[in-house]
């Protein structure tokens, strides 16, 4: 097998309380390949946003720590883009100014005006957008919003990108219309791609493979399964593959599972009927 291009090794991630050190994360062991697909997954609390953070920069592992193309990750860098469920752009900027924002901070130096200029209008046609660059981020569509700030991750010509939760807030059709373009931009570009999401049915629309993480504290690496389903991927055709279903069966089994668990260990409220416990468990896991 080639070099890993991005790795986490042995990383522990505590954080100190009043009560001691809390451990979110114990012995994370990642290995990615370039031009990868990874989403990761599993129930509130056990520890995806520490890692992407920490494949960030934006944490120092406690112990161990990731490494990218040979060098050791220990702060934010323009070779890892960042995307919030929020898109975050700047209120008082046009949709242009926004990706310019970005462009400006990593490529001042080595592009021209009129290159830059050129680059910031490719990535708004990548994400369908340069129609509306002169708007203000108020007058466009949460969906549209998320557009601009996928354009102004992919300006910094990324080589990993970073979702945290993207489609998370949208409704159900500008999701899934999000999701078709991740996948075309994904393919056309080769960026590696790390997304967490609560979404069963996206983690196994989107991804290379799908990494279930155990329940915290010190949350670990559960199952790492690899989605083998022929690309460009078409939504309603998956729905009836039986490949498809049996690894959305295999993801909703680990994360029902691991309810249960909590489930066992949470105290019970004596005297209080749980007859629609199965159920909710069972809705509960496909969200996660």
């Amino acid at each position: 097998m080639s070099k890993s291009h991005l790795e986490l090794t042995g990383v522990e991630m505590a954080f100190d309380t009043p009560k001691g050190p809390f451990v979110a994360l114990d012995n994370i062991n990642l290995k990615i390949q370039k031009g990868e697909f990874v989403s990761l997954i599993g129930h509130s609390g056990c520890g995806k946003s520490t890692v992407l953070n920490i494949v960030a920069g934006l944490l120092q592992a406690t112990k161990g720590g990731c490494v990218l193309d040979g060098h050791e990750v220990n702060s934010p860098g323009p070779e890892r883009a960042v995307v919030f469920q929020n898109h975050a752009l700047m209120p008082w900027l046009t949709v242009y100014e926004n990706v310019e924002l970005a462009v400006q901070q990593v490529f001042r130096k080595s592009m021209g005006k009129q290159e830059r200029r050129d680059w910031i209008h490719h990535n708004l046609e990548l994400v369908n957008m340069a129609h509306a660059a002169d708007k203000r981020p108020g007058e466009v569509s949460g969906g549209m919003a998320q557009r601009v700030g996928i354009a102004r991750a992919l300006a910094m010509k990324p080589s990993v990108l970073l979702m945290d939760e993207p489609f998370g807030a949208l409704d159900a059709l500008t999701r899934a219309h999000l999701q078709d373009s991740l996948m075309e931009i994904q393919q056309e570009l080769n960026n590696t791609v790390i997304m967490i999401t609560h979404d069963v049915d996206e983690a196994v629309l989107l991804s290379d493979r799908i990494i279930m993480m155990t329940n915290g504290p010190e949350a670990t690496v559960g199952e790492d399964l690899y989605i083998d389903l022929p690309r460009p991927r078409n939504r309603v055709t998956l729905a009836d593959n039986p490949e498809y279903v049996h690894y959305r069966q295999e993801v909703l089994r680990f994360l029902y599972e691991k309810q249960r668990k909590l489930e066992h260990i949470s105290p019970r409220r004596s005297g209080k009927p749980e007859a629609s416990k199965s159920k909710q468990s069972e809705a509960q896991a496909a969200r996660a």
